[in-house]
């Protein structure tokens, strides 16, 4: 095991990032933000174990941030204030009665926070300091990592597996000569547990979970794979899982011209400033994929990840200047929450943008949205996602939010439900669990980019053959196509998109919507008669959340028994609908070979 700092960064690493700094403007402004981050803490007080609900969660996040922050600001500046007041940080979570296990994602940062703290400042910290850290990072950490009640997400595929197994590997090897048995044991473990999340961004590298917590759960693998790559001069194997460098595209692609993600999925409705997308540049010496990122930068967003340093130790051999957008404008990711992302320009901020997704309910993260999109037009969200509800919002009012059984509590929630979804629900009744919609084929055709899905399983009770197309024709105009056949009983199709803008019903078939002196045009063009409707998103209840300024658009058709029917809806900024309106049926829509 090399001598410490080990972890991440090494003294030759350290003159490449002096040097860049140096070199590069965004990369001394991302410098300055760690270090102003550093100097926030020197005035704070001590972090105390102070739990929200369930949750160890908001501390163990501040102290891996504080400490790390502080750490590098030590590592560059060499002030002493900064090492003096980390090993206060870590002095003080050490002495915590845990870091409560039953949570452990709040045991994974702590540990990693303590790792990274302990790693970089060893030579600094006074011994008696060391012995306290080492030995919190083993019982506190390690130890309870391989208790079974504590360590299920070994066995899961999703972002614990990813952040719990990086931060014990991150104790295991900075502690390493306390216990080499113990954490060569404990690294093994976790290059073998996290190929089962790895496993999930294949084949195009569309994360499950989707757009924030790819933030989370990719970072932390990355993480992993580079504290490894730095000690023994590879990752086992790791970065080649199907689809895994693929993933930075998946990323860039949700993001909208508007600065804002497709937030589909337990996801906020900001941006987040992604330091892996650090590491995917420089493992695929690919700088488009720092195009967004580039734009953050330009745009002055206030850089405020607690995993900040880790974009100076990935950039290192990177420059920030002069990164040219992607060319293709047109992204499609298959897996188990397959999603297809289009646009008119990478450069245009009022470009048109629609994401559309697949998927089910069942996936970690779930929302009852199969089917549904997003759009964007001349600045506008013109069709919107609520996102996530705060989970401590729901689970203090005792709400069950983690059963996604077809009955489960967490379906009566608003936002979760596929009511609040720019889908369709049959009936009124939820979407099926256990139903999963994928892409049948897709186009990147500049005059009718598309993507079609079958949503069939979704509705099994009601319907025989749910297809929905959405396409971006001639760059400018989104048409969303629904081609259905009925079961044995007659239902009430009910087509909904979730909108901020005021909808005015104008004739049986339009609806005018309106936003900051913007106008888009809701068009529908059915073989029965459609009832157009506005919904109201007030909540319903004491735990749902307050959606001001929001409202439902679409419409309700009657549908018999064993009948098909044919819906397109035309969405169409700032022009008003032309005459006739006609949709080919999806069978005559290109494909991509």
């Amino acid at each position: 095991m090399p001598p410490h700092p080990r972890l991440l960064i090494s003294h030759d690493l350290e003159e490449q990032i002096s040097e860049n700094i140096k070199r590069d403007a965004k990369f001394k402004q991302i410098h300055q933000a760690i270090l102003s981050g550093a100097d926030d803490v020197l005035n704070k007080p001590v972090l105390e174990r102070v739990m929200i609900g369930k949750r160890l969660l908001d501390v163990s996040r501040e102290a891996l941030k504080r400490i790390y922050y502080l750490s590098y600001a030590f590592r560059f500046s060499h002030d002493k204030k900064y090492a003096a007041r980390a090993e206060k940080e870590m002095l003080a979570v050490s002495g915590f009665k845990d870091w409560n296990p039953s949570h452990f994602l709040d045991v994974g940062e702590m540990t990693m926070a303590l790792s990274i703290g302990y790693d970089w400042l060893y030579q600094d910290l006074a011994q008696s300091t060391r012995n306290t850290v080492a030995l919190a990072i083993l019982e506190k950490g390690i130890q309870p990592s391989t208790d079974n009640k504590y360590n299920n997400w070994l066995n899961v595929t999703n972002n614990w597996n990813q952040v719990c197994n990086t931060g014990i590997s991150f104790g295991a090897i900075a502690t390493f000569e306390e216990h080499t048995g113990l954490s060569a044991k404990i690294v093994n473990r976790a290059i073998k547990s996290v190929t089962l999340p790895m496993k999930q961004y294949a084949p195009d590298g569309a994360y499950p979970e989707g757009y924030g917590y790819w933030e989370y759960g990719t970072t932390f693998n990355v993480m992993f794979i580079s504290a490894l790559e730095g000690i023994f001069h590879q990752d086992f194997g790791l970065s080649a899982q199907p689809g895994f460098l693929k993933t930075a595209d998946y990323l860039d692609n949700m993001m909208a011209p508007s600065g804002k993600p497709f937030n589909y999925s337990d996801c906020g409705t900001n941006a987040d400033f992604n330091p892996a997308l650090f590491w995917f540049a420089s493992k695929l010496n690919d700088p488009h994929l720092l195009w967004i990122t580039q734009k953050q930068l330009d745009e002055q967003m206030r850089l405020k990840n607690r995993l900040l340093p880790s974009a100076m130790i990935w950039g290192a051999k990177l420059s920030l200047s002069n990164i040219q957008p992607e060319n293709a404008k047109f992204w499609i990711g298959n897996g188990p929450n397959p999603v297809a992302l289009m646009r008119s320009s990478w450069t245009d901020p009022l470009a048109t943008f629609v994401g559309f997704k697949g998927g089910s309910p069942s996936v970690s993260h779930g929302h009852m949205d199969a089917g549904s999109f997003i759009m964007e037009s001349q600045g506008v969200r013109w069709a919107m996602d609520f996102g996530m509800q705060d989970y401590e919002s729901l689970e203090s009012k005792g709400i069950n939010l983690w059963d996604s059984k077809q009955n489960s509590q967490r379906w009566k929630i608003f936002r979760y439900n596929n009511l609040a979804h720019n889908t369709l629900s049959i009936d009124s009744t939820l979407q099926n669990v256990k139903g999963n919609a994928t892409f049948v084929s897709s186009s990147d055709d500049n005059r009718f980019m598309n993507a079609v899905a079958d949503l069939s399983t979704l509705y099994t009770d009601k319907l025989k053959k749910s297809i929905r197309g959405v396409a971006l024709v001639d760059q400018t105009m989104v048409l969303i196509r629904d081609e259905i056949t009925v079961g044995d009983t007659d239902v009430t199709l009910r087509w909904s998109m979730v909108t901020p803008a005021t909808a005015q019903i104008i004739d049986r078939h339009t609806i005018e919507l309106s936003y900051k002196n913007k106008k888009c045009y809701l068009s529908v063009d059915a073989e029965s008669e459609v009832k157009l409707k506005t919904w109201s998103t007030d909540p319903g209840t004491s735990y749902d959340a307050k959606n001001p300024g929001t409202s439902i658009v679409g419409f309700e058709v009657k549908l018999k028994a064993n009948s098909k029917q044919a819906i397109s809806v035309f969405l169409d900024a700032g022009n008003p609908p032309q005459k006739s309106f006609s949709a080919k049926p999806i069978a005559g829509w290109p494909k991509n070979k």
